[in-house]
């Protein structure tokens, strides 16, 4: 198989584990949102530990902590990341669990023209002037969803920001992204282990205390971390990055439609006109992108 199409089959099956993650997450409605997030976290770092000790990689992991630590800006932006990473896991797994599937979605569509938007504000980059028409009507998206249903949309927001300020920390930090992961986990993990003894403690952990299904689930929140973390690490080191946008709209599609077709949330005309002007930002912000590009590509 050639780089290619082993790049792409791997991007392709990292998206769609992604957009099939709200009918996991759903199976496990009976457990409280922070002990699945606490979950997340331990076993993400058990069970990536243990596939980069077996990949041999176990020096090279200790060989990134020592190079982090010689460089505090990158290792405390680690650290943020980290904890900005954590947060968007919750919202995302809080909003699954209370009925918001549909609203998520919207948060992955916005976050790559958030992401664009951080850019300017921190990395001074430019944008042309078809990028900044469709940032303008992605966020008439937004408030036509905030006029619509007189509330502040929180959980599209929160995920599209805390995704995109965390790929903003991670852009300036060289790792690898299955080690990288490790570290990550493990910069939060004192809290959730913490954490998990109080629950224990207090007798309120589902974890060994309810069904087998349900302490399998939750101890394969590891895994289901994990392997689309590996599958687009694969996809990401060999297709163009452009290939790498187009794939990321899998997802929330996929999840929208899961929302809407098997989980029966509203999805109604007010919805449909800010959903419609995401999607016809995400056109024109394509579009521009790639004509940007090959006039780069000609010029050089």
């Amino acid at each position: 198989m050639d780089s290619t199409k082993k790049g792409i089959l791997s991007a392709t099956f990292a998206y769609i584990i992604w957009g099939l993650v709200p009918i996991y997450w759903k199976q496990l409605d009976m457990v409280s949102s922070n002990e699945i997030i606490t979950s997340r976290i331990i076993w993400s770092f058990i069970l990536t530990l243990i596939f980069v000790v077996a990949i041999r990689q176990g020096k090279d992991l200790l060989q990134d902590v020592q190079t982090l630590w010689q460089h505090q800006k990158s290792f405390w932006s680690l650290v943020a990341a980290s904890y900005l990473i954590s947060a968007n896991w919750y919202i995302f797994i809080w909003a699954v669990n209370h009925n918001h599937i549909v609203e998520t979605s919207m948060g992955y569509y916005i976050n790559p023209l958030v992401s664009v938007l951080l850019g300017v504000i921190f990395l001074k980059e430019r944008l042309s002037k078809a990028q900044v028409l469709a940032c303008i009507i992605a966020f008439a998206g937004v408030a036509v969803l905030i006029i619509s249903n007189g509330k502040f949309p929180f959980v599209a927001l929160g995920l599209a920001f805390s995704f995109g300020i965390y790929g903003l920390l991670k852009k300036q930090i060289k790792l690898d992204a299955t080690r990288g992961l490790v570290i990550e986990t493990l910069f939060i993990l004192p809290l959730a282990v913490g954490y998990y003894i109080y629950l224990i403690a207090k007798g309120e952990s589902a974890m060994f205390h309810l069904d087998w299904v349900t302490t399998l689930l939750l101890i394969g929140t590891g895994v289901i971390t994990a392997i689309p973390l590996i599958l687009f690490a694969v996809g990401a080191q060999n297709i163009p990055l452009y290939l790498v946008g187009f794939f990321q709209y899998i997802a929330p599609t996929m999840t929208l439609l899961i929302g809407t077709f098997i989980y029966h949330e509203k999805f109604g005309l007010h919805d449909f006109i800010a959903f419609g002007c995401i999607w016809l930002a995400i056109i024109v912000f394509s579009y521009a992108t790639i004509v940007e590009a090959k006039k780069s590509k000609n010029l050089a």
